[in-house]
């Protein structure tokens, strides 16, 4: 069985909160126990810290395990030069996702430390984002 993770960065543990016009109303808990259910051929974890040095050692941690890594850098995707780093120096394959679509927002949103260093990026389809990041690794 595949091992994916998803990788959520800071405030997305208030989805379901934050500005539902742009993120929705419904919790990313509330979300993955759905993926989870969807996606049985996988088995698939979850982590979300706020603290960019913590989300580096996950990626690290997993970097050499898993099947993949579904990563959601969310404000530090388009400022750690670490997490693209981290990303580069792993052999899983990462896909970067964002749940709105970046390049419709501020212009600093339109750069990405870790596209150059992922299999794919998904950018504005909502939570569907992480599913079709999950359908690429079918």
């Amino acid at each position: 069985m595949k091992k994916l993770i998803i990788i959520n960065g800071p405030n997305l543990n208030l989805l379901g909160k934050r500005e539902p016009q742009i993120y929705g109303s419904l919790t990313f808990n509330e979300f993955f126990e759905t993926i989870k259910s969807k996606y049985e051929s996988f088995t698939i974890a979850h982590f979300q810290s706020n603290i960019e040095g913590e989300i580096i050692g996950k990626i690290q941690e997993v970097g050499f395990t898993y099947d993949g890594i579904i990563l959601n850098a969310a404000a530090y995707t388009h400022t750690s030069v670490g997490i693209g780093d981290a990303v580069a120096a792993i052999e899983t394959p990462v896909v970067e996702v964002h749940i709105s679509n970046t390049f419709k927002r501020e212009a600093f949103r339109h750069h990405s430390y870790v596209a150059p260093h992922a299999k794919g990026v998904i950018v504005g389809f909502g939570l569907q984002s992480y599913e079709l990041a999950i359908q690429s690794f079918l």
